[in-house]
């Protein structure tokens, strides 16, 4: 018997031989999808080689459905114009404790830049809303309104908070701006605290779920709530941001379609009841005062077919409303009550709608978004049938990344889904702000995470990315208002010169300076 050992060195160089070669052959394998679930490349040659998955993903299924946007423009206009017709019924009812006019605001353009390089508005609205907006923020002695409608990017007040103080640190005004009635989500929320008791409330996103006497009613804000015998909302302002606390008038939104009885307590001493007339309408209960600290709502009775949408906390000045939804790309709004939403901006009076959409859109390797940006102009065309005479500014997507072999890298999406965003809102004449490059002039989204403003997963801020994103947006407006104000410096000037008013010195001062405004655009000023 041969007891001489068996080598087996040569078939384990074999194995190890043929292991390698399997490897190197899995990395040639292209992205797949296994039940809708994306499998990235397993590639161990990352270092020495590198494949364009973008064209091998060019042929994607469709990025969203198309009948969530379809909508008849006409139909919505003859919708909104018989429900918002003049009705015989109170749809305001009022307690006011104030005493006196508001007193005008002192305006004067902020010249302070909060970050260092100005990422500009770019205004393609042939009537210059953008600019009247601008204007409006200058000179009105009324609220000035901003509905933010967008996703999760800015769910729980994220980046709105921020805008909202410095907008009116500058321009004045005070309150945390719309709350809903109830929602999962008010814990969430740090700019104002809200106590529920007693509704059931019901998403947009999941409207199925919702009793099909409820589902027609939606408002933009995403949420819609129906009240058991009794239920109740407190809202009560926070200090999590300045100028919360100033707030000096409170509307709360219902449809009480049968008779129905409401109370309302201001700063837990004042009481106060109104006898509600049954009407299919939007109405609003106006508490005003000098200052507000809390406001407590109450069903008393007719709580049938009753739907509470919430309450805006306002000052006298900017007011900005988040109207987030999560998961939401824009196709929400379609969902919406056309005549509600008219009917809510007859109340109030939007100056600036904001178009925070396409995150959810976006996909790696993806570079046609032309689809996607005709369902943006059919947002654009439904906010202007809904708020009419409002700005509408169309933001462009954030920046974002997405995990490679090489490691995190920004999405390669972004520049078309942005040329698409931007492509959109000059067709359709409404403003646009690319938010991506605002964010990159910061250091881009590796910085966000480095820096901790946004979260791990590359895609979302946090509250601290939201300040810095928001402080970009009011740098944009700031530069537009002080665009307009100087241009109705000039003219006041022009119009003077004319009128022959002006002593030789100063006509001489005036034409250099007018002489000087007819040279090359401003850089870095907004196109307003």
């Amino acid at each position: 018997m041969d007891n001489t050992p068996q080598d087996y060195t040569h078939q384990s160089w074999i194995a190890v031989t043929a292991l390698v070669a399997l490897l190197v052959a899995v990395s040639f394998i292209p992205p797949q999808s296994v039940g809708g679930v994306k499998l990235r490349r397993a590639n161990i040659l990352s270092d020495l080689l590198a494949f364009d998955d973008a064209a091998e993903r060019s042929d994607e299924p469709e990025l969203f459905d198309a009948a969530d946007f379809q909508v008849d423009m006409a139909a919505v206009t003859q919708q909104i114009e018989a429900d918002t017709a003049p009705r015989s019924v109170e749809t305001t009812f009022a307690w006011s404790l104030r005493e006196g006019e508001v007193p005008a605001r002192r305006v004067v353009p902020d010249s302070v830049a909060l970050n260092p390089t100005l990422t500009p508005i770019e205004d393609f609205s042939p009537d210059g809303r953008m600019a009247a907006f601008c204007d409006t923020l200058l000179r009105a002695r009324r609220p000035v309104r901003i509905a933010f409608l967008g996703d999760s990017f800015v769910e729980g007040d994220i980046l709105t908070a921020d805008l909202r103080e410095k907008l009116q640190s500058a321009y004045g005004g005070g309150g945390a701006g719309f709350a809903p009635m109830a929602s999962p989500l008010t814990a969430f929320r740090r700019t104002v605290k809200t106590q529920s008791r007693g509704w059931t409330s019901y998403n947009i996103m999941q409207r199925r779920a919702a009793p099909g006497a409820l589902r027609e009613h939606f408002f933009v804000s995403g949420w819609i709530c129906q009240p058991a015998p009794g239920a109740s909302t407190r809202w009560e302002a926070t200090d999590y941001r300045r100028r919360l606390g100033d707030c000096t008038a409170a509307r709360i939104f219902f449809i009480s379609p049968r008779d129905s009885r409401i109370e309302v307590i201001l700063n837990d001493t004042l009481q106060r009841e109104f006898a509600v007339a049954g009407d299919p309408s939007v109405r609003q209960a106006v508490i005003e005062a000098p200052r507000i600290r809390s406001v407590d709502f109450k069903v008393v009775s007719g709580v049938e077919g009753f739907i509470g949408y919430g309450a805006v906390l306002e000052g006298d000045g900017v007011v900005v409303d988040n109207y987030s939804v999560r998961s939401n790309n824009g196709q929400a709004m379609f969902w919406t009550n056309p005549s509600v939403n008219a009917q809510i901006h007859a109340l109030t009076g939007y100056d600036l709608v904001v178009l925070q959409y396409g995150l959810n859109i976006m996909q790696s390797g993806v570079k046609n978004y032309a689809g996607y940006a005709e369902q943006i102009e059919k947002m654009v065309a439904f906010v202007r049938e809904c708020f009419p005479g409002a700005a509408v500014l169309v933001l462009g997507v954030s920046d974002r990344s997405v995990k490679t072999d090489a490691g995190f890298e920004p999405m390669d999406a972004i520049p078309a889904m942005t040329a698409c965003q931007r492509e959109a809102a000059e067709r359709s004449g409404a403003a646009f702000w690319p938010t991506c490059t605002a964010m990159r002039a910061l250091g881009g989204m590796e910085r966000f995470v480095a820096d901790g403003w946004a979260g791990k997963d590359f895609t979302h801020i946090n509250y601290a990315g939201g300040r810095r994103v928001a402080w970009s947006l009011v740098d944009a407006i700031n530069a537009g208002v002080r665009s307009v104000c100087e241009r109705q410096r000039l003219d006041s000037l022009r119009l003077r010169m004319q009128q022959g008013v002006l002593d030789s010195l100063q006509s001489e001062k005036i034409r250099r300076d007018l002489l000087t405004d007819t040279g090359p655009e401003t850089p870095n000023l907004p196109r307003l």
